[in-house]
Formats: C-alpha cells, sequence, structure tokens
C-alpha cells in the first residue's frame, strides 16, 4: 500500500522481502520533512505491516541525503493557531506509538541526518543501525521550540544528562556518540548499511514470531511500572509464553540437544 500526494509520487514506499518489509520515505527533496500527508502515509502503512502476521520485521528507511529533518516547518507555520498545534502534535504522538505498539520489532536505517522529530523516529524505533555519517540533534531549541514530544523517547534511550545537553543545546553528535550513548544499535560505513540491516533482522526473523511479540509488549509496559508490578507482569508474561507450542517445542528440544522446529 502505498499514498499518493497530489502529483501521484508516494509519499511512502513499501518493499517486502520475505518476512522483512521496507517501509521508505520518499520526500527528498524535503529532507523527509513530517508533513501531515507523510504522517498519515507512514501510520497507514505500519498499521497495515503491525496486522500481517506473516511479517516479522518492518524496515523504517528513507531517500536522499536525510533521514528526516523533523516536522515540515513551512506546513506548521501556515496555520498558526493553538487547537491545530495541538492536534498536529497529537498526531505525530500516535505514529509514534504505533511504532511502539506494532507486534514486529521495527528497525531504523539511518542513513543520514536526523533531527528534532526525525531523531524521535529513530528513538522510537525497537532497533536502529546508522551509516558511519549519519547525524543526529534535537534542534528545536534553536528556533525558539524546544523538543518536547522528541524528549519523550530521548530521555528513554540516552543517559538523562546527556539527552538534557542535546536538548537544550540542539548540538548535532556524530554516529559514533550516538552509538555510545545508546540512540543506536550499530554503526556501519554507509556501504555495508543494508548486509547490517539484513542480518539484524534474519538474526529476528530465526525466533519465534509469538515470543517476539509477547516480548516487545512486556518490555515497554514493565519500562514504565515500578519494579514490584514489572516482576509481577514479567511472571504472568512468562507463564503465558510458555504456554505457547513455540515455547513448548524449544525447550523440549533443548532438552534433546537438537535444533528446535519451529515450522
Amino acid at each position: 500500500m502505498s499514498v499518493m500526494n497530489e502529483i501521484e509520487a508516494p509519499l511512502v514506499e513499501a518493499q517486502r522481502e520475505g518476512a522483512v518489509l521496507t517501509v521508505t520515505m520518499n520526500r527528498p527533496a524535503q529532507f523527509n520533512a513530517l508533513s501531515e500527508a507523510l504522517m498519515d502515509a507512514l501510520e497507514a502503512e505500519l498499521r497495515a505491516a503491525g496486522a500481517d502476521e506473516s511479517l516479522r520485521v518492518v524496515v523504517l528507511a528513507a531517500r536522499g541525503k536525510a533521514f528526516c529533518a523533523g516536522h515540515d516547518l513551512r506546513e506548521m507555520r501556515a496555520e498558526p493557531g493553538l487547537d491545530y498545534y495541538r492536534t498536529l502534535f497529537a498526531r505525530c504522538s500516535q505514529l509514534m506509538m504505533t511504532i511502539q505498539r506494532m507486534p514486529q520489532p521495527v528497525i531504523a536505517r539511518v542513513q543520514g541526518v536526523a533531527t528534532a522529530a526525525g531523531c524521535q523516529l529513530v528513538a522510537m524505533c525497537d532497533l536502529a543501525v546508522a551509516a558511519d555519517t549519519a547525524r543526529f540533534a534535537v534542534s528545536g531549541v534553536n528556533l525558539g521550540l524546544f523538543c518536547s514530544t522528541p524528549a519523550v523517547p530521548l530521555s528513554r534511550n540516552v543517559p538523562r544528562k546527556q539527552a538534557f545537553e542535546m536538548l537544550v543545546t540542539g548540538e548535532f553528535i556524530d554516529a559514533a556518540t550516538a552509538l555510545e550513548r545508546g540512540l543506536v544499535n550499530r554503526v556501519v560505513p554507509a556501504d555495508a548499511l543494508d548486509a547490517e540491516i539484513a542480518a539484524l533482522a534474519a538474526s529476528i526473523c530465526n525466533k519465534p514470531r509469538e515470543a517476539i511479540a509477547i516480548g516487545k509488549d512486556l518490555f515497554y509496559r514493565q519500562a514504565e511500572m515500578g519494579i514490584d508490578g514489572a516482576y509481577q507482569l514479567a511472571g504472568n508474561t512468562m507463564a503465558c509464553n510458555m504456554m505457547e507450542a513455540s515455547a513448548l517445542e524449544g525447550v523440549q528440544a533443548f532438552i534433546d540437544k537438537r535444533r528446535p522446529n519451529w515450522g
């Protein structure tokens, strides 16, 4: 599925290879800025992917030099008004939460600059692989607009003082620093980006779909709880997971000293 703009150019392209779907933002001339139309297109693609039980991994990618430059500032400025801005940022937050609520792991393929809401996208993805030339910033403060919504996932990925420094200075960090701070999982040369993502996706696809989906849901829910509640939720989740056929087969295979037959 692709959502088209007025001149029939797809804002989002989706390409499937086996159980892996790559969803690509396609506004390269605008540095993949998150216009309302692009957010709607991404939301539609991701919701459809989340409902497809045959998909195991989703890769979020972008065309052009930039991964995503954040919100479309020209569009934002064209309709100033508190109600409009509240609706706009609520829509963006809904898109971000769609990524987290999908049963499949979502990998950000960061080939270029990711700023403001673009950096937010990277932080919201479950995993991120970046080219060594990629750069990251939450730079709204340079325009007088503190990146409040990007601060939500950033502060849940990056140590607090380092996240706050990025937010109050708006300064860029390079890919190596992003890796050191935990914003991305892996950094590779640009020409090795696709191979690295393919290897990561293959590793996930080799695991039972049910276990990954259950685990992703648990991972985020427990992170927002106190430790007692988190252990209660995790214990119940593991008990339910153990009743899945894939877990029973995996444990029996370990006992039998053979590879599990997950079909």
